[in-house]
């Protein structure tokens, strides 16, 4: 369901979540990006439509076509070869492996790229540059895998996890692009390092804008409970949901709320088989994997959105402009709309930090079409210290902390302990 709204771009700044005995209650408060109320009767329509019982029929194409287009996940591709590639970042990587697709005739038709904890994972899309369409001729498909692992391999050390795999597209198979690379970047342990602030108290928790994550034992229910502040952001819901679910936890009871710049998340949790979080090691990887998945959308640089003429080779010129002029690319999302080609990039020097602006004139000039610099962010995330823990015995400072659950736990008292997951 978070799913549904996400991939319409639609911001949700409050949502209650309760199951119970087979049945599940999801409330959501949605507004367009611009913060108004839902006022397309054709959006809400679609909305419905995908989210009631008979989805499986999915959306019919009239209402698509009322909406003026397609819905699904921003780039992805349905009818093209996909590739897959995690590993160690490094300057250039995306240049190095556009220019070989390139050379061996690929056009890349989409591209997704994620960098976090200096890990790099990739989702490009490729079509036949010679006849157009998928690349299907399995001797192809393994000459070019071949050749992406010579590159993703050149600059890794040993036992450095890293993966290349191309994919055919197959019938009836689709790939959410988000939800994808969120599961790279775990299988890829970007969230090893991570850490939250330290600082103690209500106070200090109110006012600070780093990510605070505290795991609770809630054992008169049954539940592991698990609070997240952070800043607020587009798809920080989504992000969260894809952490816990890619760690095998069920989320049976939620509330989100935001307010301002800040964001509090609450979920009462258990691992499918039913048991909470009882040691400290569990504990701690779901902090950081949480913290992972929040941080992962919010890279760091200056952001370039791009329109510019659609063509063979369009990434491997971009990306080779980048790299000659000093810039590094720490996310980047383009797409091809017919002749056109539409995308952003977030870039920064090569060690990481702001990019020379000098720099960014020389690349304006020469990728050509339209290129705007859409922002500008002060250079690399500060580090944080470890994870703050709340407990039973925390002085009272602690105790009056706001827990979302309690808007609703008067009523989950009526309800039966027979709890079920949520179907969504």
């Amino acid at each position: 369901m978070v799913q549904v709204l996400t991939d319409l771009d639609l911001v949700i700044s409050k949502s209650y979540i309760s199951s119970d005995g087979g049945w599940f209650m999801e409330v959501f408060h949605v507004t367009d990006q611009l913060g108004s109320k839902l006022t397309d009767e054709s959006l809400i329509l679609y909305i419905q439509q995908a989210l009631c019982e008979n989805r499986r029929r999915g959306v019919s194409k009239e209402l698509q076509t009322c909406l003026h287009r397609e819905v699904r996940p921003p780039y992805a591709s349905t009818d093209h070869t996909a590739m897959e590639i995690t590993g160690t970042d490094r300057p250039g990587l995306l240049s190095e492996i556009s220019a070989v697709l390139s050379k061996l005739e690929c056009h890349v038709t989409a591209a997704v790229v994620w960098t976090h904890n200096n890990r790099v994972a990739s989702i490009i899309y490729m079509e036949d540059g010679f006849q157009g369409g998928p690349i299907t001729d399995p001797k192809r498909i393994a000459h070019v895998q071949e050749q992406l692992e010579n590159v993703v391999e050149a600059h890794h050390g040993v036992g450095e996890r890293r993966s290349v795999r191309l994919t055919a597209p197959a019938p009836g198979q689709k790939t959410h692009t988000g939800r994808r690379l969120h599961q790279l970047m775990y299988a890829n342990m970007d969230h090893e390092p991570c850490q939250g602030c330290n600082g103690g108290g209500l106070a200090h928790r109110n006012n600070c804008t780093q990510i605070h994550v505290s795991i609770e034992s809630c054992k008169e229910k049954g539940y592991s409970v698990v609070n997240v502040r952070s800043r607020d952001r587009p798809k920080l819901l989504f992000d969260t949901l894809c952490a816990l679910t890619d760690m095998q936890y069920v989320v049976f009871h939620a509330a989100v709320s935001s307010k301002g710049t800040m964001a509090d998340q609450e979920y009462f949790i258990r691992q499918q088989d039913g048991c909470t979080l009882d040691t400290e090691s569990e504990r701690h990887k779901l902090t950081q994997c949480l913290i992972a998945a929040i941080e992962r959308r919010a890279s760091h640089g200056v952001k370039l959105d791009i329109c510019t003429h659609n063509r063979m080779g369009l990434l491997s010129n971009v990306t080779r402009s980048f790299r000659e002029n000093g810039l590094s690319i720490s996310r980047a999302e383009i797409g091809t709309d017919g002749d056109r080609a539409v995308g952003s990039f977030l870039v920064t020097d090569a060690s990481g930090y702001e990019a020379n602006p000098q720099a960014i004139k020389e690349v304006k000039k020469e990728i050509g079409g339209s290129v705007v610099v859409v922002n500008k962010s002060p250079g690399r995330t500060a580090s944080v210290g470890s994870i703050s823990r709340t407990s039973s015995g925390s002085i009272d400072e602690d105790k009056p902390r706001f827990s979302l659950g309690s808007l609703f736990w008067s009523q989950l008292e009526r309800l039966s302990s027979n709890f079920s997951s949520i179907r969504s």
